[in-house]
């Protein structure tokens, strides 16, 4: 199993934003195989829609960093692990903008970058970049069609429903080629029709301390995305996971060890990481977790 950790972009960790650079070496050199960041730009006082599913909104939230940039620092201060976002949320980028940062971070990491992306829930953070919700599906595959033509073409042209990009030279593309495996979120019936047709691998989660993992929670939506995958002609082999470990605040650590091992032992996941920003409550804590989630779980 490889095993990856978010770096110190959210919660009490977000505080200490001088020291994301260290953290990404020092979990490196532990054995860290991936860094990963999220994207979460408000925390209403008033949820119109809360964290998953319910009301309120985690006080995790109140204090972000910038993922992009985060991503950046992780891959400049790192040799050997990728560097991934679970998730992004492409409709609210244009799809330009969003391919050259993401080819910046590429670059700059030679080639580790592990893009995933998603739509979101939060109707506030769309209301604060200015748009439309009910749009987001279909940005999203715009963002992705886009992304496909800014890597892959140049000239780049492209034209959908809310973006166009006129014939450009665009003379940088990712140093792993074609281009970077992108990744996609989600468990509704449309996002796991995107996934099986377009994605190099889906992104569920497993929630220690809310239980013990449920295999089926992955297994099963897997599998239909793999028969989806087939019916579009594709390889259902090609269709990779990687899973978030998203720990309760408090969790012990054995808990969150055997939900990697049971994904390990019981599901078709080679590779997760552990969300440390319910748990740490500093950079030099972090890395104490990681240090012990490696020691433990290996």
């Amino acid at each position: 199993m490889r095993i990856g950790f978010t770096i110190p972009q959210m919660g009490p960790l977000a505080r200490q934003a001088v020291e994301a650079g260290r953290f990404a070496t020092e979990a490196e050199a532990l054995g860290a195989d991936s860094l990963w960041v999220g994207d979460r730009l408000l925390a209403p006082v008033e949820p119109t829609v809360g964290y998953g599913g319910g009301d309120t909104i985690p006080e995790a939230f109140r204090t972000v960093l910038d993922p992009f940039a985060m991503m950046a620092v992780a891959a400049a201060a790192t040799e050997r692990a990728e560097i991934g976002s679970n998730i992004l949320q492409a409709p609210w980028y244009a799809p330009a903008l969003l391919a050259r940062s993401l080819t910046t971070i590429d670059l700059i990491s030679g080639g580790r970058l592990l893009p995933g992306f998603g739509t979101g829930w939060s109707p506030e953070e769309y209301e604060a970049v200015g748009v439309p919700m009910k749009e987001r599906g279909v940005r999203l595959d715009e963002a992705l069609d886009a992304l496909e033509a800014w890597w892959t073409t140049d000239p780049v042209e492209f034209e959908g429903e809310y973006t166009r990009i006129p014939a450009t030279h665009v003379g940088l593309k990712p140093a792993r080629r074609p281009r970077p495996p992108v990744h996609l979120a989600g468990f509704a019936p449309a996002a796991m029709r995107r996934v099986a047709r377009r994605a190099d691998g889906w992104l569920p989660v497993a929630k220690p301390g809310s239980g013990p993992f449920a295999p089926e929670s992955v297994n099963v939506p897997m599998a239909e995305i793999r028969r989806l995958a087939a019916e579009a002609g594709r390889d259902p082999s090609e269709v990779g996971v990687i899973l978030r470990v998203n720990p309760a605040p408090d969790t012990p650590l054995d808990e969150i060890v055997e939900a990697i091992a049971g994904a390990g032992r019981e599901t078709d996941v080679a590779h997760c990481f552990v969300e440390l920003m319910n748990l740490a409550h500093d950079v030099d804590h972090a890395l104490e977790l990681v240090r012990s989630l490696l020691d433990k779980a290996r």
